[in-house]
C-alpha cells in the first residue's frame, strides 16, 4: 500500500548496513532525483543546488577516496575502524548521492540581492537542506535505506579530480543507499512534544 507523505516521512530513517541489491532499476531512481530537483525549493529561486548520483564502480571508487584519505591522517587501529565501518555501512550498498551548492550562484543572488547578501549563504544551506531530506525520503519510500555522512571537505579535492565537478561546485554531504539489512530503533525522543512547538489560535 502506498504511503501517504506523512507515513513517508515518518519511516525515513538512518541505516548502516545496506546491501547493493537494487529495489528498482537506475532509471527509476535517476528519473526520481530529477523530479525532486525542478520541485524543490530555493531562496529567491536561485537554484543553487547541484546532485551527483553515483552507482557501480562510481560509488565503490567514491569510498575508496573516502577510506585513502582516512588512512592518510589517522593511526592503523583508528583506520581499521573506519574501514570497517565505511566497507560494511557504506561502500556496500549500490550508490551514492552527493549533495553540492554552486558557490558562484550563491555570490551571484548576493550581488544581485545586496539587501540580503548577508543572509544567502544561510539560503544556500537551507536549499541543499530540504533536497537532502527529499531525495532521502524518496529513496526510503522506494525501498531503499540510507544515511547521511560529512566527509567533506577531507575529500574534496580527489572527488572533484575523478569526476571533473566544476571548482564552484562546493560538497556539501554524501548518502549511500542501498537495500537495508537492519531495522533502526525506535527514535528516542528526547524533547516532549509539548516543547518543541507553540499553537495559537482563536477560539470558535
Amino acid at each position: 500500500m502506498k504511503r501517504t507523505f506523512i507515513e513517508a516521512i515518518e519511516h525515513r530513517r538512518s541505516h548502516y548496513s545496506l546491501s547493493a541489491a537494487m529495489a528498482v532499476n537506475y532509471q527509476e531512481i535517476v528519473r526520481c532525483i530529477e523530479r525532486i530537483i525542478l520541485a524543490t525549493p530555493s531562496a529567491y529561486n536561485s537554484q543553487s543546488s547541484r546532485i551527483v548520483v553515483l552507482f557501480g564502480i562510481h560509488h565503490l571508487c567514491l569510498w575508496g577516496i573516502v577510506k585513502q584519505c582516512i588512512k592518510n591522517i589517522v593511526s592503523p587501529d583508528v583506520y581499521t575502524i573506519s574501514r570497517e565501518k565505511i566497507d560494511n555501512c557504506f561502500a556496500s550498498g549500490c550508490g551514492t548521492v552527493l549533495f553540492y551548492e554552486d558557490t558562484k550562484v550563491v555570490e551571484q543572488m548576493k550581488v544581485e540581492y545586496q539587501s540580503y547578501a548577508d543572509k544567502f549563504d544561510t539560503y544556500s544551506a537551507h536549499t541543499s537542506a530540504m533536497h537532502q531530506f527529499a531525495i532521502w525520503t524518496a529513496l526510503e519510500d522506494m525501498g531503499f535505506g540510507a544515511s547521511l555522512q560529512h566527509y567533506n571537505p577531507l575529500i574534496d579535492n580527489l572527488v572533484a579530480e575523478q569526476w571533473n565537478i566544476d571548482k564552484s561546485w562546493q560538497l556539501i554531504a554524501q548518502m549511500p543507499f542501498g537495500t537495508p539489512l537492519d531495522t533502526p530503533k525506535a527514535k528516542e525522543q528526547i524533547q516532549p512534544l509539548s516543547e518543541r512547538y507553540l499553537v495559537f489560535y482563536d477560539d470558535l
